[in-house]
């Protein structure tokens, strides 16, 4: 899989702008604040995906202007594609191949990519949600029923939490907490199933890319820990029946009722990562946690490979001269054979590494 052409008008600072990437690598450089990461976020657009830097819609548009239009030709799934992208102030439209689409997710699984970028620091020393976010977003890539899921899932778990919160002080509705018990260990069972898989796959990916990147001095390891009470996790390497979530969610019931929210779930749910045994979040140190971020990027992208049989196109955001000349080496060798789009104020740190197009970006535009 591979960008043929960008346009794109009135995207932040980019007024306008087009580019014709190579099929290798993409070195795309300049100052700060001149456009190299708008760039790469308008890419990541087009995977379906909200932007990867949380920013709303209406924050996409440049000052001033009153609508943006992005429009991407790519070669996916063995043909000539192309999609479009237009988002003014009161709507969005999206179409693939010229025909419209409802929202932007039906883009979800026709191009695919992987972005990384130093706020996904957050995989490694954030939250547990970040943690589950990521791996959410993998599964939709390749799973398109697994969107759907967590959107039935969240809806029956806002239901569950508004009858705790009238629980609280009225018991007469005591009876329908058994019935959103049952829909959400439906759910909660197949979604904690499906990542769990995902996550045995993903620790051989990516546990192969940490040792590289460490020249073979340490190891990574992942492990899916399921959340049984307010204060207690288990260690899982298998599928959770229904019967199991059941039993959680019911000895759940009292403390879930006194604070008015479900405390177990797979919304409660946390990805243990780890270096040599040790939590990477509270003891690894700043390179270990962020080539342990890298490995799980990269991991993504490989298994994204082995799944569809293309290789997804990778967004490499600022990365490179945060890193020594072996891990600079090892993820050029290990991605040449993908489109890369690499941002850096200074193309000097990778210039001796690439076969492929630099791009110079200033003020939203290519010189």
């Amino acid at each position: 899989m591979n960008v043929t052409r960008l346009n794109i008008s009135n995207f932040r600072n980019i007024e306008h702008l087009e580019l014709e990437p190579d099929k290798g690598i993409n070195i795309i450089f300049g100052e700060n604040a001149q456009g190299k990461t708008n760039l790469i976020e308008c890419i990541w657009l087009f995977s379906g995906f909200r932007s990867f830097r949380g920013s709303k819609d209406n924050d996409l548009i440049r000052f001033g202007e009153d609508f943006l239009r992005t429009e991407m030709s790519f070669y996916g799934s063995d043909r000539d594609q192309d999609a479009k992208l237009i988002i003014s102030r009161q709507q969005k439209k999206i179409l693939l191949n010229s025909v419209p689409l409802t929202a932007a997710s039906k883009l979800i699984g026709n191009f695919n990519c992987v972005v990384f970028a130093p706020s996904y620091l957050s995989l490694v020393k954030g939250n547990p949600s970040d943690r589950r976010k990521f791996i959410d977003s993998a599964l939709c890539q390749f799973r398109p029923f697994y969107a759907k899921l967590l959107t039935d899932y969240n809806k029956i778990l806002i239901q569950r939490n508004t009858l705790l919160k009238d629980l609280k002080h009225n018991r007469n509705n005591y009876e329908f907490l058994e019935i959103w018990n049952e829909e959400l260990a439906q759910k909660a069972s197949l979604i904690i199933s499906e990542r769990v898989k995902y996550l045995k796959m993903l620790t051989d990916t990516s546990s192969v890319i940490y040792s590289g990147l460490s020249r073979n001095k340490e190891n990574l390891s992942l492990s899916y820990m399921l959340k049984v009470s307010a204060n207690r996790y288990e260690n899982i390497n298998e599928d959770v029946d229904i019967d199991r979530m059941r039993e959680i969610l019911k000895q759940s019931e009292n403390s879930d009722i006194l604070y008015g929210t479900t405390n177990v779930g797979a919304h409660r749910d946390e990805i243990n990562i780890k270096i040599d045994d040790i939590s990477a979040k509270s003891f690894g140190s700043q390179g270990q946690q962020r080539s342990a971020a890298l490995a799980l990027k990269l991991g993504e992208a490989e298994i994204l490979k082995d799944i569809t049989g293309e290789r997804p196109v990778a967004l490499l955001d600022d990365v490179m001269s945060e890193l020594d000349v072996h891990r600079q080496d090892y993820i050029l060798n290990h991605i040449r054979d993908w489109q890369v789009f690499i941002t850096c104020c200074e193309p000097s740190t990778v210039l001796r590494l690439y076969d492929g197009k630099t791009f110079e970006i200033r003020n939203g535009r290519i010189i």
